[in-house]
């Protein structure tokens, strides 16, 4: 429930920060990105969470070329439980790719096999992150999430996305706050 008057915060390009007591083991020490949020729900990648495969492997398994030496060696990420045997590309800059959501004017997320085959042929996005699975909230949920302090929230830095190596994008999103994590409790009150 919501008081009369108040109105829908939207965490679209916003990074969800896991509260040290998050005890789900699919966002315990998570920093996910959010794509998308609305009034039907939200959408986001984990960001932090490199997996057992690199695009090399990833694209040997769709049948695609891959040429470049770097981005052969870049991990796929565990982008969150939901579909996770399917591919999420999170890249900079938007393009014009089949199946596209424009997360700002910059930054997009495609599921279209397009834009690996663009990469795979050096002629894609410069920026990437590639995972398998999203993170989902139906309408409200993440809301109640939040109101139960299960998430801190600050606004993206697309740099963190595709500069910071991934176990240092948590800590590097935590400095965004200026705080000390380790010095929070579960039931931080509310301003």
């Amino acid at each position: 429930m919501h008081p009369i008057g108040a109105r829908h915060v939207n965490l679209t390009h916003h990074f969800l920060i896991a509260m040290p007591a998050m005890a789900d083991p699919n966002f315990a020490r998570t920093l996910t990105y959010i794509c998308n949020h609305d009034k039907d729900g939200a959408l986001g990648l984990v960001v932090n969470r490199p997996i057992d495969m690199t695009l090399s492997t990833l694209f040997e398994q769709i049948e695609l070329p891959l040429a470049d030496d770097v981005l052969r060696t870049a991990p796929v990420h565990y982008g969150g439980p939901v579909q996770a045997d399917r591919g999420f590309v999170l890249h900079r800059p938007l393009g014009n790719w089949t199946s596209t959501l424009a997360i700002s004017d910059e930054l997009g997320l495609t599921t279209s096999k397009d834009v690996l085959a663009a990469l795979g042929r050096g002629d894609g996005p410069h920026d990437i992150l590639v995972s398998l699975g999203y993170a989902g909230w139906s309408g409200g949920q993440l809301e109640h999430e939040l109101a139960q302090n299960a998430w801190l929230t600050v606004e993206a830095d697309p740099d963190l996305l595709f500069a910071v190596p991934a176990e240092e994008r948590l800590p590097a999103a935590i400095r965004l706050l200026g705080i000390d994590l380790s010095r929070l409790s579960e039931d931080v009150g509310h301003a």
